[in-house]
């Protein structure tokens, strides 16, 4: 009986400590899992800081390219209104030393052409004084559309 009791208390005494180290090395497994699972989360938090900041770097050179981009769209368009205005300015030097009969013809044959704004824009420049002889030249209808389109342009410039 004393054999039963001793083999007993060892089998007891192994099947605790064999439960015992079962659960001391789960708990050892686990602590490498968590361990393991933490460098993984750090190194991907690491690698979406790196792209998050590459993103930000590409958006933030993006937008300083728009915006030298849009300055010189600005620019080129400035340049471009100084070239249109200067020819104007010079087309309407030439119009004023021209017989108001001559211009009135060239003016018919523009507007009769379908182009009445560029002759409107040339109109502009010229001294009033020519205006007028013009106008005594120019067909009726052409006068007419003129005269609208020049009473229009003095309506919005008081307005504005």
């Amino acid at each position: 009986m004393l054999f039963s009791i001793v083999v007993l208390s060892s089998t007891l005494l192994f099947s605790a400590e064999d439960s015992t180290s079962k659960f001391i090395k789960q708990r050892i497994e686990i602590r490498e899992l968590k361990k393991e699972l933490n460098e993984f989360y750090n190194t991907k938090e690491a690698e979406y800081k790196q792209r998050k900041k590459e993103l930000e770097d590409l958006l933030s050179k993006i937008e300083k390219e728009k915006d030298e981009i849009q300055k010189l769209r600005d620019q080129n368009l400035e340049i471009l209104q100084d070239i249109k205005g200067e020819v104007k300015t010079k087309t309407a030097k030439i119009y004023n030393n021209m017989k108001p009969k001559v211009s009135a013809e060239i003016f018919n044959k523009m507007i009769d052409n379908g182009n009445i704004n560029e002759v409107f824009d040339i109109i502009l420049k010229l001294k009033e004084k020519k205006v007028t002889l013009i106008m005594r030249y120019l067909s009726i209808k052409n006068a007419s559309q003129l005269t609208l389109m020049l009473k229009e342009f003095n309506d919005n410039k008081t307005k504005g």
